[in-house]
């Protein structure tokens, strides 16, 4: 999926001169492709995938993916299903396809039945479609060739072959520089050139808004999102990581690390490839001796996202200098890995997701704020020895970048290194029962609706005091980030404070009636708390939606001031003193006129009166008194 945590080499090269028109000629560059050496595919050759047909030198596109799967269905109308669930922003449909042992496919009557769920999303990343092409062997293994049948024994495989459509059909050779092949791959982009694994929680997408509705119409069991990885190289072919952080139940993340992560690094190695439990990010790039860094899923990404569900879910990274059978191969078997686990464990899942459920709906109930929900998590500064399967490699002083160097060989190297492990939570909250969003938010109030997060509105006007937080400081990243400015710095870890902060404070506020009151006694309480809570790394505020409550929208005119700041001073000689200690001390204070009457406005009932930086939300301990109906 690319660098979570920087702008990477393409971007750098965009910010370089290659972006004011000094380009290359394509002749003379060629992309990295798989080496296809007399292919001859085995096996049915009626049932081949468009992939498999090549030797995986190619990947097909849309309509042969979709003319496949159809063929597919076709073949076993009692156990193959595609539905769709809504449209791209370019029209394309986008499907899941449901596959079934009995032909049941009515989620509620699934559910119902004790059958796990799992569902597996594809191509969100279009360049990184190996997921696609793993699904459409599995399905076939599963329904055609019933070699893997035995995988569908209790549990409903839920897939998505093709997230990012649009970005799909955008197909190059030249789209991801670091990725051995296919011959072309599509665009990490959506039509709009957003990147869809950044808008879990401000759903600005119609894919994402499409992908919420799907969602909680299977709400699957178990959730997965395949990758391919940039970064280092080394042995594994096939790295992942399933979320166990402070906001995972503790249940569910008890069986993640004793069953769930071992089961599936066993299965994957047992079947002919190399896999490493854990997303590899280097510390340092420039020296993979200084160990493993943290590993953090902000619910911007679709594997955090779920952890708000209260769902575990998988990030699959298959290794981008792996040739694409390498990949895909490596993709089809911790699937079906994962699937040989969901039919064991299926009762265990279940059970763990409506303890998950349960723990949710309970997290609103304590409205004196003794439970404390984590907003943000960072490195707990603990590391843990992790045996590190690499490539030797050199360093050297680049006379090209001027930075050190890294070139890798195929030499084995096997080393212990430091994994940082440990958790720490750098930002959190007490649960209110509820909040209260003024019906004028509209844009707020949308994006929890396309969660599904339940509201009430109130039917009259209300005025009452409540919790909410008075915010200074803050700073706003540049350039954009998918599309936005937002408060925090784009691909970095969330640093408290460091582009603002706001404090909790008591005030009596007004709100119109059809205002939206968030009661934290539902499944999607964590959805809610991490929208709604300034602090929050995805929240509302950071993404940008309040930044109208920054705007000073009244000032003082010079010549009011000037007499203004003359009369202050004569009644109250602490302030002028204050101010004359100021001009003294402070050479940038004392050279802006405008700052110097500033400070005197800001001081006054009229500043006052412009709140800003007041968040307009409402923390609510108690409902008592509120007008509200469903």
């Amino acid at each position: 999926m690319g660098s979570r945590f920087g702008l990477g080499l393409m971007a750098a090269l965009a910010l370089s001169g290659a972006a004011k028109g000094q380009t290359v000629s394509e002749a003379s560059l060629q992309p990295r492709a798989s080496k296809v050496a007399n292919c001859s595919p085995g096996g049915d050759s009626e049932w081949l995938t468009p992939a498999e047909k090549t030797c995986y030198a190619t990947t097909p596109d849309y309509t042969e993916t979709m003319a496949y799967l159809k063929r597919v269905q076709a073949a076993t109308p009692g156990q193959v299903r595609i539905e769709s669930f809504g449209k791209t922003g370019e029209g394309r449909e986008l499907d899941v396809v449901v596959v079934s042992r009995d032909g049941v496919f009515d989620p509620a009557a699934i559910h119902a039945a004790k059958r796990p769920i799992l569902l597996v999303q594809n191509s969100i990343h279009a360049g990184e479609m190996d997921g696609k092409d793993a699904c459409l062997a599995l399905l076939r293994d599963m329904v055609i060739a019933k070699t893997k049948a035995g995988l569908l024994e209790r549990a409903v495989f839920v897939f998505i072959p093709i997230y990012n459509a649009d970005g799909h059909e955008r197909r190059s050779a030249y789209n991801r520089i670091n990725q051995d092949g296919p011959a072309e791959m599509g665009w990490r982009g959506n039509g709009t050139n957003l990147n869809l694994n950044r808008d879990y929680l401000k759903a600005d997408t119609p894919e994402t808004r499409a992908f919420m509705a799907m969602f909680h119409r299977w709400m699957p069991d178990f959730f997965v999102d395949d990758h391919v990885t940039d970064g280092a190289d080394y042995q594994y072919d096939v790295t992942f990581t399933i979320d166990d952080g402070p906001n995972v139940p503790s249940g569910t993340a008890k069986w993640v690390d004793e069953v769930a992560t071992p089961t599936l690094e066993k299965y994957v190695d047992a079947h002919g490839h190399l896999a490493s439990p854990t997303y590899i990010n280097l510390v340092n790039d420039n020296d993979p001796a200084d160990g493993l860094g943290f590993n953090d899923d902000p619910p911007r990404f679709s594997t955090g996202y779920v952890v708000l569900e209260g769902r575990p879910g998988m990030l699959v990274e298959l290794h981008m200098l792996k040739d694409y059978k390498t990949r895909v191969t490596g993709n089809y078997e911790i699937l079906a890995g994962l699937m040989e686990l969901m039919n064991r464990d299926a009762d265990k899942v279940i059970a763990l997701n409506a303890a998950a459920d349960k723990e949710a709906e309970n997290l609103g109930a304590h409205p004196l704020g003794n439970v404390r929900y984590p907003l943000a998590l960072g490195w707990g500064g603990e590391t843990t020895p992790f045996l590190f399967r690499g490539y030797r490699y050199t360093r050297e002083l680049s006379a090209v970048s001027g930075a050190m160097r890294v070139e890798y060989s195929h030499e084995p190297w096997n080393v212990s290194l430091p994994f940082q492990k440990g958790f720490k939570v750098t930002v959190d909250t007490k649960v209110p029962a509820a909040y209260i969003i003024p019906v004028q938010w509209t844009k707020v109030i949308d994006v929890l609706a396309a969660h599904q997060v339940q509201m009430e509105r109130t039917t009259a006007a209300w005025t009452g005091d409540v919790e909410t937080y008075q915010c200074a400081g803050m700073a706003w990243q540049e350039p954009p980030f998918e599309g936005r400015h937002p408060t925090f710095n784009g691909e970095a870890a969330h640093d408290p404070g460091k582009y603002g902060s706001c404090v909790v404070v008591r005030e009596k506020m007004n709100f119109p009636a059809g205002s939206a009151v968030v009661r934290l006694n539902q499944r999607l309480s964590k959805v809610a708390l991490e929208w709604l809570e300034p602090a929050a790394p995805d929240s509302a505020l950071q993404w940008g939606f309040f930044d109208s409550i920054f705007e000073q929208k009244e000032y003082g005119e010079a010549y009011v001031l000037e007499s203004l700041a003359r009369e202050m001073m004569a009644k109250d000689p602490k302030l002028k003193a204050e101010f004359e200690k100021k001009v003294a001390s402070d050479p940038a204070f004392a050279g802006n006129s405008y700052a110097r009457l500033e400070f005197f406005y800001d001081r006054t009932p009229w500043f006052a009166a412009n709140r800003v930086g007041q968040y307009p939300v409402g923390r609510l301990l108690s409902l008592d008194g509120v007008p509200m109906a469903w």
